[in-house]
């Protein structure tokens, strides 16, 4: 590849992992070609990109970004998975896959702009999922309002069963008019 297209590549690199919230940096050495599609597949339906780059170019991509620093210390292949999404969706593709695949190994990662560890990013893959917590939080905002519209339906449903059964047993007596 001539220096102008490495240059290139390098430039549109640098912008993608400038937007990034989620970088991860993971050495993949001994995946099967099939394994590795699969890989690419799962983590795009997350939002996410996924590609293998030369360290070098990482290193020189990831100049003045989040994951500058942790860039500098790579060796051996390198895959770099990265998303503007949510974060944690991308790390629960990549644990999982790296459960059934232990040649995808965690090497480094910036979520949210703080380099994270092998511990934190097992804390991070067993965190719920963006779309998870939104619909916590919707619940917890109308449960009050639901237990409300209940209650108060119970009231007038107990109502209109009481008067129901006093009709029934003529209870009521007709008025003399």
């Amino acid at each position: 590849m001539k220096k102008d297209e490495k240059q290139k590549q390098v430039d549109a690199l640098h912008a993608e992992l400038a937007k990034a919230r989620s970088i991860i940096l993971s050495g993949f050495e001994g995946i099967k070609v099939a394994d590795d599609t699969d890989l690419r597949r799962k983590v795009a339906q997350t939002g996410a990109q996924y590609r293998v780059v030369k360290n070098s170019l990482v290193e020189r991509a990831a100049a003045g970004t989040p994951v500058g620093a942790v860039a500098a210390k790579l060796k051996g292949t390198t895959s770099l998975a990265y998303t503007e999404a949510d974060p944690v969706a991308l790390v629960k593709v990549l644990t999982a896959f790296a459960k059934e695949f232990p040649v995808l190994v965690f090497k480094a990662g910036v979520v949210e702009g703080r380099v994270v560890s092998l511990a934190e990013f097992v804390r991070i893959a067993t965190m719920p999922s963006l779309h998870e917590l939104r619909a916590k939080i919707l619940f917890l905002i109308q449960a009050p309002g639901q237990r409300l519209a209940m209650s108060a339906a119970g009231v007038a449903r107990n109502l209109a069963v009481v008067l129901g059964q006093a009709v029934k047993e003529k209870k009521f007596s007709e008025a003399q008019g």
